[in-house]
């Protein structure tokens, strides 16, 4: 993907990510975003290469929990 049209994508999806961690964890948006900023699920989808960039929000949000849960970011292997 060009690097513009990714940069204009990755918005999108942190938005909405964001809102559904809010609307399932009851946090606020800052608190919402402090926390998906200072994920590994963060870092894999500011790097184009790893593909995140490709997942649902509802996917991303499950890979978001169970990154807080185990401490860790596991990637589905495609």
């Amino acid at each position: 993907m060009a690097k513009d049209k990714f940069a204009a994508l990755l918005p999108i999806l942190i938005g909405g990510l964001a809102n559904k961690i809010i609307e399932e964890t009851h946090v606020s948006e800052d608190e919402a975003l402090n926390k998906l900023y200072s994920s590994e699920l963060y870092s894999a989808l500011e790097n184009e290469k790893t593909k995140v960039w490709t997942y649902s929000v509802p996917k991303l949000f499950d890979l978001y929990q169970a990154e807080i849960t185990t401490g860790e970011l596991n990637l589905p292997e495609y």
